[in-house]
């Protein structure tokens, strides 16, 4: 005989069943996130040039005085910077940040040990927009070892802003908004140290989630990057570049950059 069951059991059960429905429902409305993202915090200078804008060759060299110079993150672990002096490199950038969540372990090694050999040191923070405002990581950046001092030997913090290796490229936000994140961050780390921040990108980038804009040109040295035989378009406003990552398979430290114009240049910098 079928009997038909009802009251609190069937109830709790109906409950349950509808709990693991929405449960299921929200799952399949996130985002996928794919297999081989990497972790937050892993993110360095330079990380998406190769996937999106390719390799194409060396630099032409030229007649015009260059620097030569190194940026490097925790990937490079304690960096043998004896070797890179040697080796002619003369100014070097580490990432000191990464939105508000992360500080690179190795930063100290890094930041003074290129200090101590000689070097032309500065400091990068690389941008999540996706996380928190621009103002608050101006100040987590400073706060983690992106200051600058008037030694002499300290260059003005950089803004590392690129490809987002952890999802959408322009970090869920429209050219105008980002804009905005941009300025936010520049305003603040000014207010906080009185220099103007170098802005690290791609002309590729720049474009695409800027809108090509060219209002940061007069005040904020340009560091470009683009593997290739020259620089090439450079972003709107910018009728030259202060810095050119150019590889990232250079010797001893793969990220490796040319300042335009000689040593004495990047101590003007430096100086402010």
């Amino acid at each position: 005989m079928l009997v038909h069951r009802s009251g609190p059991a069937r109830g709790r059960r109906l409950a349950v069943t509808g709990i693991l429905l929405a449960a299921l429902s929200l799952v399949s409305a996130l985002p996928a996130q794919a297999a081989d993202t990497p972790p937050r915090g892993s993110a360095h200078m330079g990380m998406g040039v190769l996937e999106h804008d390719g390799s194409h060759g060396a630099p032409i060299p030229g007649g015009a005085a260059q620097t030569e110079g190194v940026d490097v993150s925790s990937h490079q672990g304690n960096v043998a910077w004896s070797t890179l002096w040697s080796s002619g490199v003369k100014w070097a950038y580490a990432k000191a940040s990464e939105g508000t969540y992360y500080t690179n372990p190795y930063f100290a090694q890094q930041y003074n040990g290129s200090y101590n050999v000689g070097m032309i040191r500065g400091a990068y923070h690389f941008a999540t927009p996706d996380s928190t405002g621009g103002a608050a990581q101006a100040n987590y950046f400073v706060d983690h070892g992106g200051g600058w001092s008037r030694d002499g030997r300290t260059l003005p913090g950089a803004l590392d802003i690129e490809w987002n290796p952890y999802g959408a490229a322009c970090y869920g936000k429209t050219q105008s908004q980002m804009v905005s994140w941009i300025r936010d961050f520049l305003t603040t780390y000014k207010a906080r140290t009185g220099r103007d921040a170098v802005i690290y990108t791609a002309t590729s980038w720049w474009t695409q989630c800027t809108g090509n804009y060219g209002g940061f040109a007069a005040n904020n040295p340009l560091w470009i990057a683009r593997y290739a035989a020259s620089v090439g378009t450079l972003p709107a406003g910018w009728g030259y570049y202060t810095m050119w990552q150019y590889t990232s398979s250079g010797p001893t430290v793969g990220d490796h950059n040319r300042f335009n114009g000689a040593l004495d240049r990047v101590q003007a910098l430096a100086n402010g």
